[in-house]
């Protein structure tokens, strides 16, 4: 398998390989659109929350690779909250500003999830202020349900925006 670039501190992301895709396997999620656009959601650190946004939102889940041939090329990042999380997405911004992600690739908007109830620290605060200069960024709040496995329920209100961006909202 292909390595690809490095989207977070700690290691290499892997391509998906193309057969793998034609060979098929379980159905995921239907994709997530917003005015005809469909979305990959890319994590940039281990434990981000992709699978649980694209069961909730749509679209695919790339998990921490960049999104295959077949994928569609609308890329949402997603990191926790917590320092390592936005270490993790402010290098992956980094990637992008360089050109040194795969081809074709468009980058709508980081997706920040709350990584513990309550409020941000301060310094944490301060710094997705500087994100949000850079690019969109959307909040997902800290949501139990979805610690306990229930994925059942409507987008939390607070990320209506989120729902909006990727059609969950009908």
């Amino acid at each position: 398998m292909q390595q690809g670039p490095e989207i977070w501190l700690r290691g290499p992301v892997a391509t998906p390989e193309a057969a793998a895709r034609e060979a098929g396997g379980p159905p995921g999620p239907a994709p997530a659109r917003a005015s005809g656009r469909v979305f990959s959601w890319v994590g940039t650190h281990g434990g981000a929350g992709v699978s649980t946004l694209a069961a909730v939102y749509g679209g695919h889940d790339s998990g921490r690779s960049w999104p295959g041939p077949g994928d569609p090329q609308s890329v949402l990042l997603v990191a926790r909250t917590h320092a390592a999380g936005l270490d993790s997405v402010t290098a992956a911004l980094e990637l992008f500003r360089l050109g040194q992600v795969p081809q074709g690739l468009d980058l709508d908007a980081v997706v920040l999830v709350a990584d513990a109830p309550g409020r941000l620290p301060k310094p944490l605060a301060q710094r997705i202020r500087l994100i949000e200069n850079l690019i969109d960024v959307y909040r997902v709040p800290w949501v139990s349900e979805w610690r306990l496995g229930d994925l059942s329920g409507r987008p939390p209100r607070e990320a209506e925006d989120l729902a909006r961006l990727t059609g969950a909202l009908r």
